[in-house]
């Protein structure tokens, strides 16, 4: 009982720590997008966005090694091996900087020829395209090296270092937004210069504070075989779910610029760092969230676990439909503040991705205790397989003339179907009731928001749109969305923690 109130404790406060550190960076970031998109310009913008996407492209390589990756460190530090710890680290870093080399020369070779041969870009473009390009390369190796560093602070739960090196990397950020507004040269060059120095700048903190603070961060050259054959075999099966993302959301950003051109990249662009402060939220509580769920079925705490995927699915949703629902219901009026310039289709490409959000956050704590298993060849080929055909229909929808919004609805329903797939699964492969957790999770989830929207939406079309209804319907959704999870969302339990909470808040308020 200690364990587990200890436990929840050290989640409790990792997930705090996130929420300052979120806090910060989502001030930050919606105030540098709307800096960079005015000083780029919507066409550029894009034109960044869409070639950072075929980049990204080549995390299918990556991915699955990454997810390989965490998961084995998280594992052998609930098993208690040091020894064995620290040649997992130092196996881990060596395959990153192969596999970083490998990418770098098929980025060069395949990535050039795609966009110069393939791509909708404006001819006036093309070589400011080709120099973001480069640039883009480059982060995207320095931020593969990182993963073992911030696999390793992740799974010794010290979320302190995230908000800390946060700093760091928001202040780079302002200073970006600052800069290419006075730039005299080309700013869509400058942009992808900088924001590949902030990535440097920020690898060498992770790589610093992982060296002091944790004794296997001492790399050593190392070949074990025998623990490189088990990393690639899992990374192997993977690589199947690790593609089926990749190609669903980068794969989805290329089709849109050869049916829309660069203009609807960028309507996504902005949709999706939207989607990014927001999710960040629920990402944050599942990141403190899953070292426990690794480590309590290394230990053999299933009961624990089973509890921890329950409680951790409902939060992360309700934590999501808090920040969600006053968007969707004010997406055009916030936008018009935010941004200045509202590029077409934004505004329904932020409704939906936020809608898929919250779908796939049902999903996060199934995934983490699946990779906890290691047994991953079936589950990958069915979940893998089903999220494959995101990219096929998409391109068949766009090119029968479907408006590019298409594909997020196609996301949407997909994810939906692979939620079905994981319980399907997960029965076998853990012992998760699929009924129970129907029952506990998602019906759950479905009646809460369901009676949370009613009254907001029928306000929400009587007030014409001016800052007075705005913040009228922000207090009331929060209202009605906060009273439907605390007395239908939560059971008696949660209510008397919540409870506790509040008085103990309240006592300290009154002490000083």
């Amino acid at each position: 009982m200690t364990n587990t109130t200890e436990n929840n404790k050290r989640i409790a406060k990792n997930t705090l720590l996130l929420y300052f550190r979120m806090l910060f960076m989502m001030v930050v970031s919606l105030y540098t997008s709307r800096v960079v998109l005015n000083a780029l310009g919507v066409e550029d913008y894009g034109v960044y966005n869409v070639v950072g996407g075929i980049v990204l492209m080549f995390s299918v390589i990556s991915g699955s090694l990454s997810a390989a990756i965490t998961r084995f460190i998280t594992y052998e530090l609930g098993k208690g091996n040091q020894e064995k710890l620290k040649r997992i680290f130092s196996s881990a870093v060596t395959i990153q900087l192969g596999l970083a080399l490998i990418i770098i020369l098929l980025a060069e070779i395949l990535g050039i020829w795609f966009l110069n041969v393939k791509m909708n870009i404006p001819e006036s473009r093309i070589i400011a395209a080709n120099w973001v390009f480069q640039f883009s390369i480059f982060t995207f190796a320095i931020n593969l090296i990182s993963i073992p560093y911030n696999a390793t602070i992740i799974a010794h739960e010290r979320m302190s270092a995230f908000a800390y090196i946060s700093i760091i990397e928001a202040i780079g950020k302002l200073v970006i937004a600052y800069l290419i507004m006075v730039s005299p040269i080309d700013k869509l060059i400058f942009y992808a210069i900088l924001m590949c120095c902030v990535a440097l700048i920020v690898r060498f903190c992770y790589g610093i504070y992982c060296t002091r603070h944790f004794s296997e961060c001492h790399y050593h050259f190392i070949w074990d075989k025998q623990l490189l054959k088990n990393m690639f075999n899992f990374a192997g099966w993977n690589f199947i779910g690790a593609s089926s993302a990749i190609l669903r959301d980068q794969g989805g950003n290329i089709v849109i610029n050869i049916f829309c051109g660069p203009t609807v990249n960028a309507a996504r662009g902005i949709a999706f760092q939207v989607n990014n402060a927001i999710q960040g939220f629920a990402t944050n509580f599942m990141t403190a969230l899953n070292p426990q769920i690794t480590k309590s079925y290394a230990s053999g705490e299933h009961k624990y676990m089973l509890t921890l995927i329950f409680q951790g699915a409902r939060l992360s949703f309700y934590m999501l439909l808090l920040l969600s629902m006053p968007i969707i219901l004010n997406t055009h009026y916030i936008l018009s503040i935010w941004l200045g310039i509202v590029p077409d289709h934004t505004v329904l490409f932020i409704q939906l991705v936020l809608i898929f959000a919250l779908s796939e956050s049902l999903s996060q704590p199934l995934i983490t205790a699946m990779l906890a298993t290691g047994r991953i060849r079936n589950y990958q080929i069915i979940v893998g397989g089903l999220q494959m055909m995101n990219l096929p229909l998409s391109y068949f929808l766009l090119k029968f003339g479907f408006i590019p919004e298409t594909i997020i609805g196609v996301a949407i329903f997909i994810s939906q179907c692979c939620l079905a797939a994981r319980l399907i699964l997960l029965r076998k492969m853990i012992g998760l009731p699929p009924k129970e957790y129907l029952k506990k999770v998602y019906l759950n989830v479905l009646l809460v928001t369901s009676i949370a929207f009613i009254m907001p939406f029928f306000a929400a079309r009587q007030l014409e749109e001016s800052f007075l209804s705005f913040i009228i319907l922000c207090i009331l959704t929060v209202i009605c969305t906060g009273a439907t999870i605390y007395y239908i969302g939560c059971n008696k339990a949660e209510r008397l923690f919540l409870l506790n909470k509040v008085h103990n808040i309240r006592n300290k308020i009154l002490r000083k």
